[in-house]
């Protein structure tokens, strides 16, 4: 049974495979193999504490060579579609004809059903073993983001009618693969065709040959291999429809207590501009940082691009003020995928929301170097208060250098609730770590 489809290149009295076609072949092939036992494991290890962090990596690294796999597949059929198909060999039986062109189309089919029903299931962004939203961006290989199909965000019967085609059509393809297999090692080691050399061409130092039959018609077999491929994507699809989402009550509490006095003297800037010194922000050697926990492994990330107005003086904290803005799209964290999904609506919404803003209204004491910060922090349409103690260190007579760190509680924020309020994958409380550095005049 012979289900290749490129262009074939006379060699002797034989063909063979142009180049192309072949590294096209093995190429897909070699992805689609090692799709299976990644899939196989990563949807089992998921749930699991221990292994949940290496099957999130593997998730995005099944998603890369998805995408990579439907380029392929999508290069193939315009391969396909300008050379000629190759001749079957001549001593087949008619039923072995057949079942090659069924077979041809099917695996076209399904090498680009599969990838773009996964990608179905990504933007409808709901997990279907916790069923809830889980929206997570996509990063090719962590060098650049692949949008989301357009408005399939939140469609919760999309996403279980998706990944059941998906999976049943992985289960269909590997099967087809081990067919393939063993036909191909049919027609070299008993038919002796010379089929396998055409796509292996070192086999024929062997003294394999190929005699060719033209090809017949094959529209009832392409038909018959898309319906076979649209069948199991329906049976898959229905078979994984979920029943009725039964409504839970948030479990998220979100911070409402405001901001109380406290016994330490504090200071209050008056409505007037703070006319305490200010302060130029040397950013080489400042930073703002932030770090919290991501499927059971520690993450550190940082802001890129952030600005700050610093006015500041012990002897005049009444009129000491700082406003601190970070552009929320700059976050990186090493991870491109991470880095993708804090741009979503559901954390930092970076288009609608571009930036994050800290404001102080006012400072108090408490002994030496150590201050502390009263502060309205706005992320997104949320505004909560906030303290910051931090520590104030003269360095010479022109600069001086401030680091302080403080909690933030991702329920206070709204950021990722809509797929995380438990926090299972986030953790539920980031810390933020601020260190300055700047000179007066």
């Amino acid at each position: 049974m012979n289900i290749h489809s490129h262009s074939p290149v006379r060699s002797g009295t034989g063909r063979r495979y142009s180049s192309v076609a072949i590294i096209l072949h093995w190429t897909t092939a070699l992805l689609v193999i090692s799709m299976i036992p990644m899939g196989w494991w990563m949807v089992r290890a998921i749930d699991k504490p221990g292994t949940q962090q290496l099957a999130y990596q593997l998730f995005q690294v099944h998603k890369s060579i998805g995408f990579a796999i439907l380029a392929l597949t999508l290069l193939r059929v315009v391969w396909r579609l300008t050379h000629p198909i190759t001749a079957l060999p001549a001593g087949m039986k008619g039923w072995e004809r057949l079942l090659a062109r069924i077979t041809h189309i099917f695996f076209y089919g399904l090498l680009l059903a599969i990838p773009l029903t996964g990608w179905a299931y990504v933007s409808a962004g709901w997990a279907i073993g916790t069923d809830r939203p889980l929206m997570v961006a996509t990063s090719w290989f962590g060098l650049f983001t692949i949008p989301h199909l357009p408005g399939l965000e939140g469609m919760r019967m999309l996403a279980f009618g998706a990944m059941g085609a998906h999976a049943y059509m992985a289960y269909g393809g590997t099967l087809l693969i081990g067919l393939h297999v063993a036909a191909a090692l049919k027609h070299h080691f008993i038919d002796r065709d010379g089929v396998l050399a055409q796509m292996l061409p070192f086999l024929r130092s062997k003294g394999h040959d190929v005699h060719h039959a033209p090809a017949g018609k094959a529209l009832l077999p392409r038909s018959a291999g898309i319906a076979f491929v649209l069948l199991i994507g329906l049976v898959g699809c229905w078979l994984h429809l979920p029943g009725p989402r039964a409504e839970t009550p948030a479990t998220a509490a979100k911070a409402t207590a405001p901001a109380t006095a406290l016994d330490s003297p504090v200071a209050t800037a008056s409505d007037a501009e703070a006319n305490a010194t200010a302060w130029t922000i040397d950013k080489a050697a400042s930073s703002i940082r932030f770090t919290g926990t991501h499927a059971g492994k520690a993450f550190d990330g940082r802001f890129d691009k952030w600005n700050g107005d610093i006015r500041f003086d012990p002897a005049n904290l009444a009129g000491s003020k700082a406003i601190i803005t970070v552009n929320t799209i700059s976050a990186k964290t090493g991870d491109a995928t991470q880095e993708g999904s804090l741009k979503n609506g559901e954390w930092f919404s970076s288009v609608r929301f571009p930036e994050a803003r800290f404001e102080t209204t006012s400072f108090r004491p408490l002994g030496g170097e150590r201050y502390e910060a009263d502060a309205t922090l706005t992320v997104k349409n949320k505004t909560i208060h906030v303290i910051l103690p931090f520590t104030y260190r003269l360095q010479g007579d022109k600069a001086a250098g401030v680091e302080g760190d403080v909690e933030l509680d991702r329920a206070a924020l709204d950021l990722g609730m809509f797929s995380d309020p438990a926090a299972e994958w986030v953790s539920k409380t980031i810390t933020v770590r601020i260190i300055v550095t700047a000179t007066k005049p």
